[in-house]
């Protein structure tokens, strides 16, 4: 500075402008200064590191250039130059290196959080990071660089030490307890949630409280995302998952199979013992002549044996068409192609209702997406609706408009027949 004035001097300019002139060209030089270190940071620096990255063997690097945590680091080279030339300023100096201090810290504060989103991104390329999110950890984190990094530009503004700064936020607990609530409450849900492995990213809950029926898409410090089956999105308070209650389905994704809990109602009126005429058809069954002929042989020699009389259908033991029934659905089961073999399978009556008697199929399919496992649901009690007349049973319905209707139709039929019988 006192160079370039004494050569401003030197031409017999006037000492004030002199001294204006001096501090516009020492500005000028110090602005082209920092464009040239920017440029040749960002250029060059920046140029020659990409380079090396993109072109190595690591795929962890490319995060962080992704994340432009070394872009970001190019912008303290200026902060640090107009540090360096602040004594020249006397008069403005220690605004200018307060000015200079402030925006580094700011730097260092953005290159901080890149790294952190960048360290979370190279987390979830393993495959822990499924089980293990850390998301909730890393906004810890930076919740906690933001706030040290605030009181450190506050006292450089003031001039004061930070340690005075953090001594007077103990007096502010109580605030920043209000202020934080649901950071602490999500920090100490996402430890437990973690620890214990209730939630993973990619599960599929059901939490009808928030309407919640989806897969679990981000797991973050305050909310689980949730993408729903129709595609909306429902966000849920963390610590909502260990103060309510939910429904995890992972361990149906991770058994491989699905389960049919589903019922048909039988009319109780049409169930009976079968006739001989009966056993007959039911021997040309393909999954029942087996079963009969060895139900025959066990119930003649119960009979035998406690020399009951089969004159009455009552003493004794003997088939029924229920019975019988039950017996084809649990061997057609067992032969399809979409049930689960090594699972519980069954299939067991209800307690009656008034709508009739409830035969409940229990069983898992063998395929557990949803598209897959409705269709073999479906195809199964298709099977079973069309078939159950065979055995002739009556599937309980409740009376349509169209039972009404044929049965006023029938009625009327019969007054006309009656008429025609005995004309008047």
């Amino acid at each position: 500075m006192k160079l370039i004035r004494n050569r401003l001097l030197e031409y017999e300019l006037n000492p004030i402008l002199t001294d204006y002139l001096a501090a516009i060209i020492m500005i000028l030089f110090i602005g082209i200064l920092c464009i040239a270190s920017n440029f040749i940071s960002k250029k060059i620096v920046l140029r020659v590191i990409t380079h090396i990255i993109t072109n190595n063997k690591f795929d962890w690097d490319n995060i962080l250039l992704e994340r432009k945590v070394f872009h970001r680091l190019s912008h303290i080279v200026p902060a640090i130059i107009i540090y360096y030339f602040s004594s020249t300023f006397p008069d403005y100096q220690h605004l200018i290196e307060k000015g200079a201090i402030t925006y580094i810290i700011v730097v260092g504060l953005r290159v901080i959080n890149s790294f952190l989103k960048a360290f979370n991104d190279i987390y979830l390329t393993f495959e822990i990071s499924k089980t293990k999110p850390i998301k909730g950890y890393i906004q810890v984190v930076q919740i906690i660089v933001f706030i040290l990094g605030a009181i450190v530009i506050i006292a450089n503004l003031m001039g004061e030490s930070p340690f005075i700064l953090l001594s007077g936020i103990g007096a502010l607990s109580a605030v920043l307890l209000i202020v934080f609530k649901d950071s602490l409450l999500g920090l100490v849900a996402g430890i437990q949630l973690a620890a214990n492995d209730m939630v993973r990213v990619g599960d599929w809950i059901e939490m009808p409280k928030y309407e919640a029926d989806g897969d679990i898409i981000d797991i973050s410090l305050n909310t689980v995302k949730v993408q729903n089956f129709d595609k909306t999105i429902t966000t849920i308070p963390s610590y909502a998952l260990i103060s309510d209650s939910f429904k995890n389905w992972r361990g149906m994704q991770v058994s491989g199979g699905r389960r049919i809990k589903r019922s048909i109602f039988i009319d109780t009126n049409s169930i009976t013992f079968c006739t001989e005429e009966m056993i007959e058809k039911f021997k040309t069954i393909q999954f029942l002549s087996n079963y009969i002929t060895s139900k025959e042989q066990e119930i003649a020699e119960y009979n035998a044996k406690n020399e009951i009389n089969r004159n009455n259908p009552v003493n004794g033991r003997a088939l029924t068409n229920i019975g019988i029934f039950r017996a084809y659905i649990n061997q057609y089961l067992q032969h399809h192609p979409g049930i689960s073999q090594e699972m519980t399978l069954l299939v067991r009556q209800l307690a009656p209702t008034e709508i009739g008697l409830p035969l409940e199929i229990y069983a898992f399919t063998n395929d557990i997406r949803w598209d897959v496992y409705e269709t073999i649901q479906s195809d199964i009690f298709d099977h079973l609706f069309a078939v159950a007349p065979e055995f002739g049973l009556h599937l309980f319905q409740n009376p349509s408009g169209n039972d009404f209707k044929n049965m006023m139709g029938q009625i009327g039929g019969n007054m006309r027949s009656r008429e025609t019988d005995y004309p008047s």
